[in-house]
């Protein structure tokens, strides 16, 4: 009896334990299935909030109004932080957010933006609000604007400046020649201005250096300070896509500025300016003169369409009748052409050329071919 009972208890015991362990098995697959669902609404609301931010942040960083025309003041205090631009962009309606201002004003590290009076339009972009900040120009309105042509020397320059703002083409050119402007300018642009333009035998520094283009400016009289700068900043944006080739080539920016003015000067519309290019490298590496007229004129100062063999006289380092080798600087300003010319020279073996009447370049190799082409369309054409 007493051992059919301990049977008996042991059983139940079992059916306990088991019981138990079922109840256990229930309740941890209640509990996964649980934290599954949690988990996947926790991701599924962090996607969702992950989406929105990222659209939130798209919208604001698109055009408060793509097609609005309206233009709005805004005013930029001194010592403005990031935070009060943004603050002051988005309550003038420019931008959407402040705070996605500044967020990307970090995450592409953007400074320096200037304070100021401001005109600005809703329909601006960010990196267009961002840029103009910078520049302290977003939609002033333009006051003049001056162009300056390929192959002008620096007293035409300081004529053309002069003619647009009402003042004084010798006083600008004054200016233009001032040692102390001129260190200056070589402080801010030292990649671009090097103690080769300060040369005793450059006539004027700055020959060569200000780009032919066509500038705006938002002030009614701009000083030449202003202007130059606006140049040279253009200047020295343009040769920074050829540095590393005219330093692959062991050839200084002076020089090759030196170089296209030459070719900018002798080159007509019809002109290869790769071969003119060619013919100077040539006659450099025969250790022969370069004979390019708009030199000798250069050395004279004056412009005029012929020269003659009593102005070859005259004894200047830009004479390069009389010396070898390049001037001492540019003797004017030269486009991309002439610039990418004066780097890429065709391989030829060209030692003269000649542009006649009509516009066109005829090339030579020696002396004798020279002057009979010259006779059939120079001289016979004066007889």
């Amino acid at each position: 009896m007493t051992e059919e009972k301990g049977k008996s208890d042991s059983s139940e015991k079992k059916k306990h334990i088991y019981k138990k362990l079922s109840e256990q098995r229930k309740e941890a697959k209640t509990i996964r299935r649980i934290v599954a669902i949690t988990v996947l609404a926790i991701g599924t609301l962090a996607a969702v909030l992950l989406i929105g931010a990222y659209a939130y942040v798209n919208s604001a960083l698109k055009p408060v109004d793509p097609d609005s025309k309206k233009t709005v003041n805004v005013e930029i205090p001194i010592g403005s932080t990031v935070n009060g631009i943004g603050q002051i962009l988005e309550d003038k309606g420019i931008i959407r957010d402040a705070r996605v201002f500044k967020y990307y004003v970090k995450f592409k590290n953007e400074s320096g933006f200037m304070a100021g009076k401001y005109s600005m339009k809703p329909s601006m972009t960010l990196s267009e609000v961002v840029t103009g900040l910078k520049s302290g120009k977003v939609m002033q309105k333009e006051t003049i604007r001056i162009t300056i042509p390929e192959g002008k020397q620096l007293s035409q320059i300081a004529d053309i400046m002069a003619d647009k703002t009402s003042g004084n083409a010798e006083e600008m050119l004054k200016v233009l020649n001032d040692e102390k402007f001129i260190k200056s300018m070589m402080e801010k642009y030292p990649d671009l201005l090097s103690q080769e333009i300060l040369d005793k035998d450059v006539k004027y520094p700055l020959e060569g250096y200000l780009y032919p283009a066509t500038y705006p400016f938002y002030t009614e009289k701009p000083t030449v300070e202003e202007m130059v700068m606006e140049m040279l900043a253009k200047t020295d944006k343009v040769l920074k896509n050829y540095r590393e080739q005219a330093e692959a080539g062991k050839m200084s920016t002076h020089n090759l500025l030196t170089m296209a003015s030459l070719i900018e000067e002798e080159a007509t519309e019809k002109a290869d300016r790769k071969k003119i290019s060619s013919v100077f490298y040539n006659r450099i590496a025969k250790d022969m003169p370069l004979q390019t007229d708009p030199t000798v004129l250069y050395a004279h100062g004056k412009h005029k369409k012929r020269v003659f063999y009593k102005d070859l006289e005259i004894d200047s380092p830009y004479n390069t009748y009389k010396y070898k080798g390049l001037p001492p600087g540019p003797i004017a300003n030269s486009g991309v052409m002439s610039i990418e010319a004066a780097l890429e020279p065709d391989n030829t073996d060209y030692l003269y050329f000649l542009a006649t009447p009509a516009g066109d370049v005829i090339y030579t190799r020696t002396l004798d071919e020279h002057n009979t082409e010259k006779a059939r369309h120079i001289t016979g054409n004066n007889q």
